[in-house]
């Protein structure tokens, strides 16, 4: 299991924060995923790879810094 840790600049709300969960958990089940609108930081625990990773954010619509 690696650490990824990403900025999504347009995470606004915590309904996004879930968007960007469930994207990455629909790829990884096992993932720990720590997303905080606040500080548009995202930090996930998973075994996917990282390019795997910002693949599913984005096609859930947000932008990976």
């Amino acid at each position: 299991m690696m650490t990824l840790e990403f900025n999504v600049p347009n995470m606004a709300c915590s309904a996004c924060a879930t968007t960007i969960t469930n994207a990455v958990t629909a790829i990884d089940p096992t993932a720990k995923v720590e997303a905080d609108p606040q500080t548009k930081q995202v930090k996930i625990e998973t075994q996917q790879p990282e390019t795997i990773v910002k693949q599913a954010i984005v096609a859930a619509g947000y932008t990976v810094d």
